[in-house]
């Protein structure tokens, strides 16, 4: 396999382990888990995070360091690039940020509020992060169909 396919490959995987797994969390894993009760919910969504988090890092990473290896490969560097990739790198960022808060400051305070057993604060803090997946899944969408579109921006 040429270096360009390989590294268009690990980007690509990256990219669908990290909008995919959202996709799933939000569409199929979101309602199925609305009949249990928060004690088992909730704990359920601790080791769902815990798993998740583990290949979103991988992708976290993989993501910028296969997209300058094809920045350089497919247009030699940022100035050759079309508008669509600056733009999409614009997204990972904005991306990376929500994960980030997600991780450094809701999922901490989750576990805290599920170890203490209070369920209304760490339902309060899942609620907080749907809506923080919710807006990633959005942009991790976007993303996905500029890059299929490849528009002339």
């Amino acid at each position: 396999m040429p270096p360009y396919s390989l590294v268009y490959t690990l980007h690509l995987l990256a990219a669908l382990i990290w909008v995919g797994g959202m996709f799933f969390a939000w569409m199929v894993l979101r309602p199925a888990t609305g009949t249990l009760q928060a004690p088992e919910r909730l704990t359920l969504w601790l080791e769902v995070f815990r798993r998740f988090f583990v290949w979103v890092w991988i992708a976290v990473v993989l993501l910028p360091v296969s997209g300058i290896g094809l920045l350089h490969m497919g247009f030699s560097g940022f100035d050759g690039a079309p508008r669509y990739v600056h733009v999409m790198m614009g997204l990972y960022l904005a991306m990376l940020a929500l994960f980030l808060r997600i991780q450094a400051l809701q999922l901490p305070s989750m576990r805290r509020a599920v170890d203490a057993q209070d369920w209304p604060a760490a339902g309060a803090v899942m609620g907080r992060i749907r809506r923080l997946v919710a807006f990633n899944l959005l942009l991790g969408v976007a993303v996905v169909a500029l890059a299929a579109a490849r528009p002339s921006l």
